[in-house]
């Protein structure tokens, strides 16, 4: 599936994990990944989308170059990955902030392992505070921070050092709505200012729509993609939006393609 512009390609990505890597006396392979095939653009943000357990957060680790692919290919700007990339920022369902460190330190922990930290370093990381609404909160420690301030300052430690794509593992699952929602709009004028191109998952239907240029719908376990879904809506992206019928329309194809909408309600949603 050649694309000459794709920034990311994905070919027939499989994943198998042995019965030795599970543990708790396992006797047979576990297929997370039956086939996963996509390419996405440069500056497009992609929702991995599906139930919890299917093998979303698996594929985000391979693409990562986290964990290795069992058959198949990953792609990002023509070349492979076949481990992990320092141009690559990971940002975490929970943010796993040092406790001992203040809030500008966590940040800039990347430059660390970079060896760039230095004053344009320090000046970026303030920067990215600033812009998240963190501004004051540097040499604050973690544990003085509510659970959505925590995962903002993770979201400026995976910025930092300007990735080439930023890879979001479920990072807002475990905030109240209303935070949520609030981080969704955060990460959208993120977006829009550092051109940032985003691989996202979820298993909310309304967050995948909101966030997204497409949504790519998986199985369950072992997982495929089932759907792919171009989303339409307009930018900016705004709360007045989820109430629009087009919305709606968007959430139900995803609905049905989850499985999740039967008889009368599927016909209505494909109408």
């Amino acid at each position: 599936m050649a694309h000459a512009a794709s920034f990311g390609e994905l070919e027939h990505v499989r994943k198998v994990f042995e019965p030795e890597a599970l543990g708790r006396g396992a006797r047979e392979p576990l297929v997370a990944l039956d086939d996963a095939s996509f390419a996405f653009a440069e500056g497009e943000l992609v929702t991995l989308l599906g139930p919890s357990g299917c093998g979303k957060t698996t594929l985000l680790r391979i693409i990562a170059g986290l964990i290795s692919s069992s058959g198949g290919t990953v792609h990002i700007r023509g070349r492979p990955v076949t481990g992990p990339q320092p141009d690559f920022g990971f940002v975490f369902q929970t943010p796993n902030l040092m406790p001992w460190r203040t809030v500008l330190d966590n940040v800039l922990f990347p430059m660390e392992i970079l060896r760039r930290r230095d004053a344009a370093a320090r000046k970026r990381a303030l920067e990215l505070l600033t812009m998240v609404g963190l501004e004051g909160f540097g040499g604050a420690r973690p544990h003085q921070l509510s659970g959505g301030m925590q995962q903002r300052a993770a979201l400026c430690r995976a910025l930092v050092h300007q990735p080439s794509l930023l890879l979001m593992d479920e990072p807002f699952g475990a905030l109240d709505e209303l935070t949520r929602m609030e981080m969704n709009d955060l990460l959208l004028d993120i977006r829009a200012r550092t051109r940032a191109t985003v691989v996202f998952v979820t298993h909310s239907i309304a967050e995948a729509v909101y966030l997204s240029d497409q949504v790519l719908v998986f199985s369950k376990r072992p997982a495929t993609i089932v759907e792919r879904i171009g989303v339409d809506l307009g930018y900016p992206r705004s709360a007045a939006m989820r109430y629009t019928d087009r919305f709606t329309q968007l959430e139900r194809q995803a609905s049905r393609a989850l499985g999740v909408l039967h008889g009368n309600a599927a016909q209505t949603a494909a109408a």
